[in-house]
């Protein structure tokens, strides 16, 4: 394996931030094979090499790959000054340090993905990739053929001619107008610039794709890991990512919304970490299996609590259903184990296997 910077070798490990990195060994806090390193330009082999950092040896992160739909009213960036939400927010989910690919502005909705390989990102969002993105634009009037011509015109951003936009009519509501606009890069605001320049402002702005990735059956604030198929079609289409390989679904979360908090685990019930990941594809997702509720105590047949503070077990009923010798009743079937692989939901809808029978308590005595 090729040496690499140790800028890069502290990111792969999901420690901080290349650029925070190199205060990092600045201070010396970075050791290599037992010498403290204070030059950021220095090189290692992060396979062969021990490095350190704070006297722990850092490991590299499982490479990750993902889409989330990133709602209006948030910015794509780690952090924000002003205290907006951020994509982070949502990211910080997946349980492996991971960046938005690209950037979307805070009232644009839809496709962004992200990653923790430096080269899957710079591949997809490079302009010379001509990766395509693909957008939603709504308009504040009725575009015709003369306006929509403008809209498929290089336009001067920052110094530079942007290359012509794909555009075209998707429908009209009234004064208004919906468009699908496929860029070959992306330009700061490019989209927005383009609707000033043809004299039609957008008011309504979300991205439907990314390198032919979308975030269909998501929601607002939801993500999902890609799928072997989706990497294939990218590696094939883009050179990236390098080797594909399952993503490893111990090392991360399953999806949730923006704001949801996970529930506190009962006793009896699935530890988060046995909660099983979102399988999806490019049109949807499917809910992770639940644990289903343990049935309430039970009563002795004398009405007494054992010890620990929970009733006993009734004794169970004979075959012919009278009560046994010692007048106890039998105990009432439990609920409990995990839901089937459809999930169940919050409303209580049971999947198509039964639970499991649970355990027979013994009769207490009276």
């Amino acid at each position: 394996m090729p040496e690499e910077r140790l800028q890069k070798i502290l990111r792969s490990a999901g420690v901080t931030s290349r650029r925070k990195a190199e205060a990092l060994i600045a201070a010396g806090r970075v050791r290599v094979d037992g010498q403290i390193v204070t030059e950021p330009g220095t090189k290692a082999n992060p396979r062969s090499a021990k490095v350190e950092l704070d006297g722990q040896r850092l490991q590299r992160e499982p490479l990750c790959y993902g889409v989330m739909h990133k709602p209006r009213g948030m910015v794509t960036t780690l952090s924000d000054p002003e205290g907006r939400p951020t994509a982070q927010d949502i990211l910080k989910q997946v349980g492996v340090r991971v960046i938005p690919i690209g950037r979307l502005d805070f009232n644009t909705s839809g496709v962004l993905l992200f990653t923790n390989d430096g080269d899957f990102a710079q591949a997809l969002s490079h302009a010379s990739g001509k990766v395509p993105k693909v957008y939603a634009a709504k308009v504040q009037q009725i575009v015709d053929e003369a306006s929509l011509a403008r809209w498929s015109e290089a336009i001067e951003i920052e110094g530079n001619l942007t290359r012509p936009a794909q555009t075209r009519i998707l429908r009209r509501e009234g004064d208004k107008t919906w468009l699908e606009v496929t860029l070959a890069e992306g330009k700061n605001r490019q989209v927005r610039r383009l609707g000033d320049h043809a004299k039609t402002p957008v008011v309504r702005l979300a991205r439907l794709s990314h390198a032919e990735i979308t975030c269909e059956g998501l929601r607002p604030g939801q993500w999902r890991l890609l799928t072997m198929d989706e990497l294939k079609g990218l590696k094939k289409r883009y050179g990236v990512p390098k080797k594909v390989h399952a993503q490893a679904e111990t090392t991360v979360h399953p999806a949730r919304k923006l704001g949801a908090r996970p529930k506190p685990t009962k006793p009896g019930s699935r530890s988060s970490g046995e909660t099983s990941q979102l399988r999806s594809g490019p049109r949807g997702m499917s809910e992770p299996r639940q644990a289903s509720r343990s049935g309430p105590p039970q009563r002795s047949a004398s009405g007494q609590r054992s010890a620990s503070g929970q009733r006993g077990a009734p004794a169970p009923r004979s075959a012919s259903g009278q009560r046994s010798a010692s007048g106890q009743r039998s105990a009432p079937a439990q609920r409990g184990g995990p839901a089937d692989r459809t999930g169940r939901g919050a409303k209580g809808r049971r999947g198509a296997e039964a639970p499991p029978k649970p355990r027979a308590r013994a009769a207490s005595k009276r």
